[in-house]
């Protein structure tokens, strides 16, 4: 009888080394996993949620995430009329409500090929070719209004007028080649975006 418990009480010694091996692995494959997770993957599993997103060197923008693209963000503002598309350098943090934020830790994979490749570039061309008016903010808090007349692969060229005004030669007071590495903030006027 006391070999008997003592080969049950071996068992459950070493049930429990297993028990406790397996979680170590799984708590170190969990930590992989999250290290190997990126702020774009995040973002994509928060679309439709409500975020605020700081901006360096400038103000939150807040409202609910509409798109994430290879290295941008875009929302409906809360805060005003419009929309915005945040550059991922542009962005020193991101929040979200906490069912939001675990969520978001669990991606399902369903971002698309084609969002992955969005970059900037490609929005701000969307953007030249529908001659969308644009306030734009950069680096120092500077800020110009005006319409995309083109976008290279690191700039792009903004002819200077009123947003409120169509783009009319008459209404150009300037143009300027603005880099996309200096953008903060892009505002597009209401009713476009």
């Amino acid at each position: 009888m006391r070999w008997q418990r003592f080969f049950e009480d071996l068992e459950h010694q070493l049930d429990s080394e297993w028990e406790a091996e397996r979680a170590a692995l799984d708590t170190e494959a969990e930590r992989l996993r999250l290290s190997r997770l990126t702020l774009r993957e995040r973002l994509q599993e928060s679309i439709g949620a409500e975020v605020t997103v700081d901006v360096a060197a400038g103000d939150p923008i807040r409202g609910r995430l509409t798109g994430v693209g290879a290295d941008w963000v875009g929302l409906d503002r809360a805060d005003g009329p419009g929309a915005a598309v945040v550059p991922f350098a542009a962005a020193s943090s991101v929040v979200l409500a906490e069912p939001d934020l675990l969520r978001s830790a669990r991606p399902a994979g369903r971002g698309s090929a084609l969002s992955e490749r969005m970059t900037l570039g490609f929005v701000l061309r969307d953007l030249a070719r529908r001659r969308v008016p644009v306030h734009i903010v950069v680096a120092g808090g500077k800020t110009w209004a005006g319409t995309i007349d083109r976008a290279g692969a690191d700039h792009l060229d903004l002819a200077l007028h009123d947003a409120a005004e169509p783009r009319r030669p008459s209404a150009v007071t300037g143009h300027r080649m603005v880099v996309y590495s200096a953008m903060r903030v892009l505002h597009l006027q209401s009713g476009h975006g």
